[in-house]
């Protein structure tokens, strides 16, 4: 076996990420060593700890990877809506998309989500998942303002129900198994969401 050749710092960072992401797929992120990281990649923990001083600082690093990635898929589906309704369902199927297509994102989430309180990364995901509730809520206050649903829609409840929506989704999809399940499913219950939120009267 040849040895691989170093590659940029920033290279191997995206490399080191993505196989955390690509790992926490099939097995509990939170039995995923260093060590195993490094052997699917190929190089030693020692070359691992040059881009990286800790297991701790992957998983920020990974925190970092979801939120540019998210939020952006996010962000282009909101800008290339017709109005802020049609808005709120290309968002809804952009992060299924996005789950589907990177099934160890919800295992990363839920498994930082399950740690102590003073944990940095926990700290991040939620930092995360405020910045998303903030961005449905300011969507779904312009959908009201616009006529679009219900005067009486509780924005941020709303948001809420939203991300638990997609959440239940999710579990669906780890419980059973099924690659794509979630996305199968989605459509159907989208259509139940936007249903509840109305139109105005």
């Amino acid at each position: 076996m040849k040895p691989q050749l170093r590659q940029p710092t920033a290279s191997r960072q995206a490399e080191i990420v993505a196989t955390m992401v690509h790992l926490s797929a099939a097995r509990n992120p939170t039995e995923i060593t260093t060590g195993d990281i490094a052997q699917a990649i190929g190089v030693t923990q020692g070359a691992l700890f040059r881009h990286y001083p800790s297991k701790e600082a992957i998983r920020l690093a990974v925190v970092d990877w979801i939120e540019a990635r998210l939020m952006g898929e996010l962000t282009a589906a909101r800008a290339a809506a017709a109005d802020p309704r049609v808005a709120l369902a290309a968002m809804f199927r952009a992060h299924v998309r996005f789950t589907c297509d990177h099934p160890g994102v919800p295992r990363l989430v839920f498994a930082e989500l399950q740690e102590p309180e003073t944990s940095p990364v926990r700290q991040r995901v939620r930092a995360l998942m405020q910045r998303y509730r903030q961005t449905l809520a300011a969507v779904l206050a312009q959908a009201r303002a616009d006529g679009l649903i219900r005067g009486d829609v509780d924005c941020a409840a709303a948001a809420g129900l939203f991300l638990g929506a997609i959440q239940g989704l999710v579990i669906q999809q780890l419980l059973g198994g099924a690659p794509g399940a979630a996305e199968q499913q989605a459509e159907g219950v989208l259509q139940l969401y936007l249903t509840g939120l109305g139109e105005a009267s």
